[in-house]
């Protein structure tokens, strides 16, 4: 005997469950994600990582897990996730290839901030650009130049060369060369130069500031000076003392050679 069967219940009151359990699954999913997501937050920043790393990887884990419970939801819909996940490998495969010098630059921006070669604040040089670190992110660096111009690195081509860090160690030693005449008495100038060091109260007594003879020139000798001081204090030192050894060389009748007039290459008259 056939029996006629009402068309919402053949076909609407199965899915209405199904949508039913696919919204409740989505809404406990997202509510266990925020908790976690808040968890290993917190986690992260109690383990002292640089905050753009916390920030990131906490919306990395959020999107990953956002992406699980979305997947188990269509699910629970009678949706057969496989040809799914094929097609999100496909796509991501293809976003990759497209986007490989971007992602070069996050893996090396992941890279930056995990081993920490340099922190904002810090002095660098990489490559040929040198200034101040201002920001770090995932995809580039940006520097700040001595005369306010800002330079935007991306994060490949710094870690893939060398980076020369002038601020991360508490001490530096200045080196400067100070050139006398070859007349002129060097155990005077030496002691004049001592003396303009010892009167510096900013400078380190360890290590010891040391005072040497660098080169012996026909008409010159050149000295080389270098005290040790604070990483904060090198650059005004370092002008400072160039004009108090001036000054003091000056005062004791020691003559600082002129330097040699550069020599031009000139090209022959044209016949």
């Amino acid at each position: 005997m056939h029996t006629d069967i009402p068309l919402i219940d053949l076909y609407l009151t199965p899915w209405l469950g199904k949508i039913v359990l696919a919204l409740v699954i989505f809404v406990m999913g997202k509510w266990l994600v925020d908790h976690l997501s808040k968890v290993l937050l917190r986690v992260m920043k109690k383990s002292n990582l640089e905050d753009t790393l916390v920030k990131f990887l906490s919306h990395l884990c959020y999107g990953f897990l956002m992406i699980a419970v979305v997947l188990i939801s269509v699910q629970t819909l009678g949706v057969n996730i496989s040809s799914l996940l094929a097609l999100l490998g496909a796509a991501g495969l293809a976003v990759g290839l497209a986007l490989k010098d971007s992602l070069s630059n996050f893996a090396a921006g992941v890279m930056i901030i995990m081993f920490r070669p340099f922190k904002s604040g810090d002095s660098i040089t990489t490559g040929i650009s040198s200034g101040v670190v201002d920001d770090i992110g995932i995809f580039c660096t940006m520097l700040n130049t001595p005369d306010n111009q800002r330079i935007i690195i991306p994060n490949s081509t710094i870690i893939s060369g060398i980076i020369i860090n002038a601020t991360t160690l508490p001490t530096r030693r200045v080196d400067l060369v100070v050139c006398i005449s070859g007349e002129d008495n060097l155990l005077a100038a030496k002691q004049t130069i001592e003396q303009v060091l010892a009167l510096n109260t900013r400078l380190l007594t360890y290590p010891a500031p040391t005072v040497g003879v660098d080169k012996l020139g026909s008409t010159s000798i050149e000295l080389f000076v270098r005290p040790w001081v604070l990483t904060s204090d090198y650059a005004s030192i370092k002008a400072e003392l160039q004009e108090q050894l001036k000054l003091a060389l000056d005062q004791a009748g020691i003559m600082i050679p002129p330097r040699p007039a550069p020599v031009y290459l000139q090209m022959p008259p044209q016949l």
